[in-house]
């Protein structure tokens, strides 16, 4: 680290480094990052919750075990001292837990969900809560049901969604790394339009205990961070069986930062194209960016193969007949009883529709309907039933894709970030916005996105890395010597 470089600039790993050896304390950087949060999130709107006294507390006590661990050698665990922004659909105890919801205004969650718990297990500082769609529903952060984030490359644009606020606060420096969700690309769409890195693991590689359901069998917890090595950092640590997600997976968990060492050879790596996702509207910056990436990976020694993935035009319906079905079940649980806000009516029904009413927004309103008449007596088989079936076949062909080729790469979006309020009023143009990321997300595999370029106005374009189940270590391999010998992901916005 150069003696005069600003800390924000430093990755998480460059931080845990310098954190190591003394040359910077927790304290110091954590205030830094506050004063920049403070100083930016009133115009962009990526934290809905910072608790700026607690955690510096929290830094302070990182610190003293530094102190502990130079005179007694015993480790604090690699994230200790780091901040780290939080998600508002993760349960962290201390913290509101809204998802982005009046109808959880004010809910206090008992415990810790177990990706965040083990994150601070292992030292690192918990900053606050960051914005999101209502329950993780949107792809744009405009669902909000407490404004909607901007995105620093253009505050009159979105940062995608529904993981907005943590990429817009990392893109913004206004914390060094930050926990998403992606159901359907909540975490690698706002990614590609805020220029930072996304994963979304497998499912089942993290757990879900701790976080708000919308779409069970989709939901993920993953990373957004400005490098391909943070994002292997906090995957190696938050990964991994637990016994309270009956769905997490039992598979020991690589060294996936070890993966990452050496020089960027990508020789004997087999990259496939897949002809589908690059669809007659695409935006012609991002074909033109991503065609570009896919040339720097064939520099570094990638084979490039075009392969079909043909049932990619049905992931779209696909989707919006799986997710809404489950969130039209998971959401039967606010009822103005248990947790959340109550507007009290005339008898138990009353109440019910009264908090429902009140407390949900449009946008859950419209899922939980479509869910619900997807999943009614007559119309199951015709719709939820003939859904899952299509869904086996979408992951079918990524299963002989990967027979052949070892990671699939292709644009994240179709277009770069669009204005605030463009899509609202039209839901099949913003549930287009997702067309790319969908097919992952039902097939249950990992995806990457990495900054890969800019179009005509500057804003950022991302490339999608998509591998085989439980195939982390391979798009995370792909995407960090991509950013070896890039330089996309090393440049800000202008704030």
């Amino acid at each position: 680290m150069g003696q005069f470089m600003d800390p924000v600039e430093l990755s998480v790993s460059q931080v845990a480094e310098v954190l190591r050896n003394g040359t910077l304390s927790s304290r110091a950087l954590t205030e830094t990052y506050l004063s920049r949060a403070e100083q930016l999130n009133p115009s962009i709107h990526a934290f809905l919750q910072i608790k700026g006294e607690k955690v510096l507390q929290d830094a302070k006590a990182a610190d003293e075990r530094w102190a502990a661990f130079r005179k007694s050698g015993i480790d604090p665990g690699p994230l200790n001292g780091i901040p780290i922004a939080i998600k508002d659909v993760l349960c962290v105890k201390g913290f509101q837990c809204t998802a982005g919801s009046r109808i959880l205004e004010g809910f206090q969650p008992p415990y810790t969900a177990t990706p965040v718990e083990r994150l601070q297990k292992s030292g690192a500082v918990i900053v606050g809560k960051t914005n999101t769609d209502e329950f993780a529903m949107g792809s744009s952060t405009e669902n909000s049901a407490f404004g909607a984030t901007r995105n620093p490359w253009d505050p009159d644009r979105v940062p995608g969604g529904s993981s907005g606020g943590s990429a817009a606060a990392v893109a913004a420096r206004m914390i060094p790394i930050a926990l998403g969700t992606d159901t359907g690309g909540s975490i690698r769409q706002p990614a590609a339009y805020c220029g930072v890195v996304g994963l979304k693991p497998s499912y089942g590689r993290v757990s879900r205990y701790g976080l708000v359901a919308f779409g069970s069998s989709l939901d993920c917890v993953g990373v957004l961070s400005r490098t391909v090595e943070d994002a292997a950092f906090l995957l190696e640590i938050m990964a991994g069986y637990d016994p309270c997600d009956s769905t997490s997976m039992p598979s020991p968990v690589p060294a996936y930062r070890e993966a990452l060492r050496g020089g960027p050879d990508l020789h004997g790596f087999r990259i496939g194209i897949p002809r589908e996702y690059f669809l007659s509207g695409i935006q012609p910056d991002v074909d033109g960016s991503v065609r570009a990436a896919f040339r720097t990976l064939q520099s570094l020694g990638a084979e490039l193969q075009d392969i079909s993935l043909p049932s990619t035009e049905f992931a779209l319906p696909v989707y919006y007949m799986i997710a809404p079905a489950e969130a039209s079940a998971n959401l039967a649980r606010y009822d103005g009883v248990r947790f959340g806000i109550r507007h009290k009516g005339d008898g138990l029904w009353d109440t019910y529709e009264r908090t429902r009413g009140m407390g949900f927004g449009p946008e859950v309103k419209r899922r939980i309907m479509l869910g619900t008449y997807a999943l009614s007596a007559g119309y199951y088989d015709a719709y939820y039933g003939q859904a899952q079936k299509v869904r086996t076949l979408i992951k079918a062909e990524f299963e002989n894709a990967f027979q052949k080729v070892d990671v699939i790469a292709s644009p994240v979006t179709p277009t770069t970030a669009f204005r605030l309020g463009e899509k609202v009023d039209d839901p099949l143009s913003m549930y287009m916005e997702d067309l790319l990321t969908l097919p992952a997300s039902l097939a249950g595999i990992p995806g990457l996105s990495v900054p890969c370029g800019r179009d005509s106005k500057g804003l950022p374009v991302g490339l999608q890395l998509c591998g085989p189940f439980l195939g982390e270590d391979k798009i995370l391999k792909v995407g960090w010597a991509f950013q070896q010998v890039t330089r996309w992901h090393l440049e800000a916005p202008t704030l």
